[in-house]
Formats: structure tokens, C-alpha cells, sequence
């Protein structure tokens, strides 16, 4: 009875948050519920035993994305008002795609059936392990170069966006690393011998 009271409040928010998401005029309030739709889907992976989802969930896009879009919300001066202009002209090109799609869900889930062996994994885990131990025993031997080449992808990815975005501005002083090991005493420093009741 717990259990199911928890999972009807914490489904109830997250829809309802996900619902002002899209809805909500103010960007910012459209991020907080968001954020606030993060926390209940976390609760709902505490209920399903998946506690290392929970804290990804929070710690990564909690802590790091969603805040970051708010950040990103709040400095840059968007013209919201002028954005939203030509939405209506849109309107009837979103609205036939969404039934599209509304339409090919109605049509998986009516036709949805369960493999009799589908659940099986290929290498059983003991009761007593932790949800975290169990995928960390996962990821690190089976699927261990699978993780691996995620990893070089990201950095990859990570190297190229950072490369994309780096401007180099000719009016802007960078540092030398060089010139600033090979400097000299005489080179940096300048003796002015100041007259008393003189300026420099």
C-alpha cells in the first residue's frame, strides 16, 4: 500500500512538472520543473530498486545539465517574445508530427507482448548484491571495452567542442609560457632615479 501511495505521487509531480515544462512562459520556472521533474523520476527509480540511477539521475542532470541551463537561461538576454513570433506558422506542421507519433505509440503498446524468455540475463547475479555492485561487476568485465570506447568517444567529442568554440581574439593578451622562463632582470625591470619635488 506504501509503496503504491509513493509511486502515484511521485508519477503524479513528475507529469505534472513535465507538463509545466513545455507549458510554462518563463524560461527559468521551465527549468526549476524540470529540475523538479528530475527528482521525482529519481524517486521512482528508488521504488524499482535502481538507486544508482536515482543518484545519476540527480548527481549528472540535476547538479550539472539542468543547472547549467539555467545559468546559460539567465545570462544570455533572449528575446523570447520575438522567438515565439512564427510558432503559429508551425503550428499545424508540430501538431501532425505529434499525431504521427502519438498514433505509432498507441499502436506499440496495443501490440505489445512479452517474450516468454526476454527477462533472462545472459549472467545471473546474486541476490544479496547491490544494484551499484551488480553493474559495476557488469560494465567492468563484460561490457569492459564497450565502456572503454564510450569513454574515448566522449573525450573525443568532449576535444571537439572545446576546439569548435575556441576564438583566438587579436586583441586579446595571451599568455607565453616561454617568453615568460626566458625574461631577464634588466628586460622587466626599469631603475628611474626621481628628483625630489618631481614626478615620474
Amino acid at each position: 500500500m506504501i509503496p503504491a501511495l509513493f509511486f502515484y505521487l511521485f508519477a503524479g509531480i513528475c507529469v505534472a512538472s513535465a507538463l509545466m515544462v513545455i507549458s510554462s512562459r518563463n524560461p527559468v520556472h521551465s527549468v526549476l520543473f524540470l529540475i523538479l521533474a528530475f527528482v521525482n523520476a529519481a524517486g521512482l527509480f528508488i521504488l524499482m530498486g535502481a538507486e544508482f540511477l536515482a543518484l545519476i539521475l540527480v548527481v549528472v542532470y540535476v547538479g550539472a545539465v539542468a543547472v547549467l541551463f539555467l545559468f546559460v537561461v539567465m545570462m544570455l538576454d533572449v528575446d523570447f517574445v520575438q522567438m515565439r513570433k512564427g510558432f503559429m506558422q508551425y503550428l499545424p506542421v508540430g501538431a501532425l508530427i505529434g499525431l504521427i507519433v502519438l498514433v505509432e505509440l498507441l499502436l506499440v503498446v496495443g501490440t505489445w507482448v512479452m517474450e516468454p524468455g526476454g527477462l533472462r540475463t545472459a549472467a545471473p547475479i546474486a541476490a544479496d548484491v547491490s544494484n551499484a555492485k551488480a553493474l559495476g561487476l557488469v560494465l567492468y568485465t563484460r561490457y569492459v571495452y564497450f565502456f572503454q570506447a564510450a569513454g574515448l568517444v566522449l573525450l573525443v567529442a568532449m576535444i571537439g567542442a572545446i576546439v569548435l568554440t575556441l576564438r583566438h581574439k587579436p586583441y586579446v593578451r595571451r599568455q607565453s609560457v616561454p617568453d615568460q622562463l626566458s625574461r631577464k632582470k634588466a628586460k622587466i625591470i626599469e631603475l628611474v632615479d626621481v628628483k625630489p619635488g618631481q614626478g615620474i
